[in-house]
């Protein structure tokens, strides 16, 4: 059964192509998808099929050469550097493969960064914070620093840090690529936790066979372009 309400993340055509001294590199060429809420997409492919690069548009971190990202009906590229910061910072939420965390902050301060730099009260970050602690399990590590940190740790001070915001989509670039399996398989779980209860669109890259069955829908990457469209579990199959 197809979703019938609108996505909340949807690319059209979108390509992104890079001048170098050998020429041009075409990193996507005309990828179309949607992703609406409660729903989690994997882009699947090889190192160097431009998973990255495709996060980062999808992401409103790169602006692509040709084409069109819409985030809840407003496309990217009528937005101005300012807004389209504004946009990233209030609707998208990104999780990286090397964390991405600020050495010198703990734990706790890393998660409240987000809400720091939209200027909420500190009464309430202090509240948000200790509830996305304990919603990711590191009640006991809020003081730590990333270095005090196992990597399956600082991958979920990286998603908490990712999520306080309750962002409408959440961009997951290789989330557990650093990541032994039983540590990937907490992290997904926690990932499907968040998208179901939040009801937040999703994107997370992975080329690990093991973790694109936890998709609603799978999209294969060749070379920048999107080879096939796998059927995944299914956006209202149960788990």
């Amino acid at each position: 059964m197809e979703n019938e309400l609108p996505p909340v993340l949807e690319a059209r055509e979108v390509s992104r192509t890079f001048k170098s001294t050998a020429g041009e590199v075409h990193a996507c060429t005309e990828v179309s998808l949607e992703v609406h809420e409660g729903e989690l997409l994997v882009v699947r492919g090889k190192s160097g099929s431009g998973k990255t690069t495709l996060l980062n548009l999808l992401g409103g971190l790169d602006r692509p050469t040709s084409g069109e990202v819409w985030i809840e009906g407003q496309g990217l590229g009528a937005l101005n550097d300012r807004a389209l910061a504004a946009t990233r910072r209030e609707k998208i939420g990104y999780v990286f493969q090397t964390f991405g965390l600020i050495p010198v902050l703990s734990a706790a301060e890393n998660i409240e960064v987000p809400l720091r730099i939209r200027g909420i009260p500190a009464v309430e970050r202090e509240s948000r914070v200790t509830e996305m602690l304990e919603l990711v399990g590191l009640v006991k590590h809020g003081a730590q620093r990333p270095f005090e940190l196992s990597g399956g740790q600082q991958q979920r001070v990286g998603l908490a840090r990712a999520l306080i915001s309750e962002p409408r989509v959440l961009i997951a670039d290789e989330p557990t690529g650093q990541l032994d399996s039983r540590t990937a398989n907490t992290i997904m779980d926690l990932l499907e936790q968040f998208v179901a209860e939040k009801n937040i669109a999703a994107v997370v890259s992975t080329h690990d066979p093991l973790l694109v069955a936890r998709a609603h829908n799978v999209v294969d990457l060749h070379d920048g372009r999107i080879r096939t469209e796998a059927a995944g579990r299914g956006r209202h199959s149960a788990n």
